[in-house]
């Protein structure tokens, strides 16, 4: 089966932008819970958050349906029963994503609890045993792990619903898309934009605190990322689809940033993570990931040796990348009188270098590799 190069370099791009996102959200001036504080009050910088914030997530969902379709039919074509393939894709998907986020929570994660609790001003109640105490930090070391988390769950659900649609009607339903032309498919996709805002509505507006129920809806979002996620299987699976979207890259990309704009004037100086229920929000962010997908289509499908090598990395470098932010914006911010622009700048980089050097050390220590990015040998990490 002829692999898809532009899904890995999107799905490294959108890491790559992960990374950058969590360097400019510790300083961000809008409160939104987890910072370590603003440099002004009012910070012109922060506007990239405005830009991203809305759709990256949700990009990495709908590519991750798009791969696990793939996945599944992979797996299917070596031979076996499509039961096989089910238990085949739970025990990788297990393997891969839930070790990680619930062992890698005591072995690594846990010490970006310890950073929330002591250096960040977390509260820890006194008294506690140390067994209690340690729970504690690494649930609330649990970070970026959330996506993970999701994915999880999602694959299985996944596989519940190719056992209720067991003749596979709703993809081939979908397919039927590929027979129109392009502008009816491009038009068709972004209509979908109304689905995505009306299943945002069942999250309820969060409490600040992303450790109340209400802050652990809004950033698990459930149900408005797994019907991303099932549009990826269902829909943008098929080739036919993507290139027919593709061919409209330019108008896609032009409506994008025309959401993105508004959204950013609209919202600047709010917390822009407390409006994820609105219905510009959700139509901004179902544009942004379509363009992506077109663009990505149309001009990614090349590699070099850098982007294979992210390809092969880019899942341990999400998995390990914001301890080493967490840590060097609360040691530049305390310890240093750098002006901003310096900050962010050393931050972006050395985070993307410290968190290849930890990569390529986990990986080859067995124990670690299999608890932190779900590695039974030593391999490339492969998220297709």
């Amino acid at each position: 089966m002829e692999r898809r190069t532009y899904i890995d370099n999107l799905r490294w791009m959108t890491v790559l932008l992960v990374l950058v996102y969590h360097v400019f959200y510790l300083f961000n001036a809008e409160g939104v819970f987890g910072g370590i504080g603003p440099f002004a009050e009012v910070q012109y910088q922060d506007i990239p958050l405005y830009l991203v914030y809305p759709w990256f997530m949700l990009l990495l969902f709908v590519v991750a349906g798009m791969s696990s379709r793939w996945s599944l039919e992979k797996m299917e074509s070596k031979g076996g029963s499509r039961r096989e393939a089910h238990r085949r894709f739970v025990r990788s998907r297990t393997l891969k994503l839930l070790v990680p986020s619930t062992i890698g929570l005591f072995v690594y994660h846990w010490m970006t609890g310890w950073l929330n609790m002591n250096a960040m001003g977390g509260y820890m109640p006194e008294g506690l045993p140390f067994a209690v105490r340690f729970f504690i930090l690494a649930f609330t070391g649990c970070g970026p792990l959330w996506f993970i988390q999701d994915l999880w769950l999602f694959s299985l659900l996944l596989v519940v619903v190719r056992w209720i649609d067991g003749k596979d009607r709703l993809y081939r339903f979908c397919g039927r898309l590929s027979e129109m032309s392009g502008i009816t498919v491009t038009v068709v996709a972004m209509a979908l934009a109304v689905v995505m805002w009306l299943v945002a509505q069942a999250h309820v507006n969060p409490d600040p605190n992303s450790f109340s129920p209400a802050g652990l809806l809004n950033l698990y979002r459930p149900l408005f990322y797994f019907v991303g996620y099932l549009l990826g299987y269902y829909l943008f699976s098929h080739d036919d689809v993507m290139a027919k979207l593709s061919e409209q890259w330019a108008a896609l990309l032009i409506f994008a940033v025309t959401a993105a704009v508004v959204f950013a004037i609209t919202y600047f100086g709010q917390d822009y993570t407390m409006v994820s229920t609105h219905r510009d929000t959700n139509i901004f962010a179902w544009f942004a990931v379509l363009a992506a997908l077109a663009c990505g289509h149309r001009w990614l499908n090349g590699s070099n040796a850098f982007s294979r090598y992210m390809t092969q990395c880019s899942y341990g470098i999400y998995i390990v990348h914001y301890l080493p932010a967490l840590a060097g914006a609360f040691t530049l911010r305390t310890f240093t009188s750098l002006p901003a622009v310096a900050i962010y700048a050393i931050l972006v980089v050395s985070v993307f270098a410290v968190s290849v050097a930890l990569y390529e050390t986990i990986r080859r220590i067995p124990f670690l590799r299999w608890a932190l990015f779900g590695m039974k040998r030593r391999k490339s990490v492969n998220t297709q």
